[in-house]
């Protein structure tokens, strides 16, 4: 019989040391490369091409000074290492243009949609790992505890289910994005494109995290029931009936 692992106390975290750093990864990787792509190629005269591929280092600055503060590489760092390898690629091999640009853009997130879906086919699906590095401070106890959760099947469901919606999404946005690259101009893509990308992973994360917390719910509520008829089966079918003779003979 196995025995699950008891959660360990959640660390306690700043609520301004994370509203500080939403607002520095939005500024870096949203407002930044759109000041930066406008001025380049306002008054600065820049060709589209250039002006783009330099507003690219604001998410690399991002990346830097998360990997100082955390002083670990999360997988938000890995996705944005894989961002800029494939720009650097597409910089050296592809067509030198704007639009090729963008829609390597769409290439990132349609290839992590992609992968989501492919992990459905694996041992375990890609947002189970995700889950445990944000349900989890990274402590074994903590791990232990995430990884226990598997042996449940209704666990089990809500993390392929998860990933199956964070595939499909991711696949749809890239498409769009692409169609987009073609029907707009580069100025405004530029605007669209990296709005678009957190406006996508705004919704799916507030649909995770109250899809999460109804499946934690219902797996409570199952597991109260299990526990009750397994307490009720454990009761000697006669232990009550001196107590119901009792009643029966009491004086009206």
């Amino acid at each position: 019989m196995s025995t699950q692992v008891a959660r360990p106390a959640a660390p306690a975290r700043s609520g301004v040391a994370t509203a500080l750093g939403w607002l520095l990864t939005i500024g870096l990787n949203v407002v930044a490369p759109i000041i930066t792509y406008n001025v380049l190629t306002g008054s600065r005269g820049w060709e589209e091409f250039p002006a783009l591929l330099l507003s690219g280092a604001w998410p690399v600055l991002d990346t830097v000074i998360h990997v100082a503060w955390r002083r670990k590489v999360d997988e938000f760092a890995v996705v944005t290492m894989v961002f800029l390898v494939i720009t650097a690629v597409v910089g050296l091999v592809g067509d030198h243009s704007a639009r090729t640009l963008l829609i390597k853009d769409s290439a990132v997130t349609g290839l992590f949609g992609v992968l989501c879906l492919a992990t459905l086919l694996a041992k375990r699906p890609l947002m189970f790992y995700f889950g445990r590095k944000f349900a989890t401070d990274g402590t074994p106890e903590s791990t232990a505890w995430w990884n226990g959760l598997w042996q449940y099947e209704g666990f089990r469901t809500t993390m392929r289910r998860m990933t199956l919606v964070w595939g499909v999404a991711y696949v749809i946005e890239a498409l769009v994005r692409v169609v987009l690259s073609y029907s707009v101009n580069t100025r405004t893509m530029v605007v669209v494109s990296p709005i678009m990308v957190y406006a996508v992973l705004a919704a799916l994360g507030v649909w995770t995290a109250l899809y999460g917390k109804r499946s934690q719910a219902e797996g409570e509520r199952l597991q109260a029931e299990a526990k009750a008829r397994a307490e009720a089966e454990a009761v000697p079918e006669g232990r009550s009936e001196p107590a119901e003779a009792g009643r029966g003979g009491a004086p009206a």
